[in-house]
């Protein structure tokens, strides 16, 4: 269930910031539906009963990789191997911290 929380929490953050960079170009719905997105992205992060410290990695990788499917979705970018490279290391790193803290 978690792992779920994690989702929805890293949906609603890259969300929240890709609405923003809509409102930038000078659509104002942008501004709104990103203030109303990062928002609840933060209730829901700062809730109690998630174990938030301990699975900051695992939230990482999520991000990283919900990132990097939205940029490609909306706004065309192609992840470069640098990025690839780079986001491969957090994917790996985000797991040995997940596996290593029980």
């Amino acid at each position: 269930m978690t792992a779920i929380w994690l989702l929805v929490a890293a949906v609603l953050e890259v969300g929240g910031d890709a609405a923003m960079r809509v409102g930038l170009r000078g659509q104002v719905w942008g501004y709104l539906l990103g203030a109303l997105l990062l928002a609840l992205y933060g209730l829901l992060v700062n809730q109690p009963a998630l174990p938030f410290g301990r699975l900051l990695g695992l939230y990482i990788v999520v991000f990283f990789v919900v990132s990097q499917v939205l940029a490609w979705w909306f706004f065309g970018e192609r992840p470069s191997a640098g990025l690839i490279v780079g986001g491969s290391l957090i994917i790996v790193g985000g797991l040995i911290i997940q596996l290593t803290s029980r």
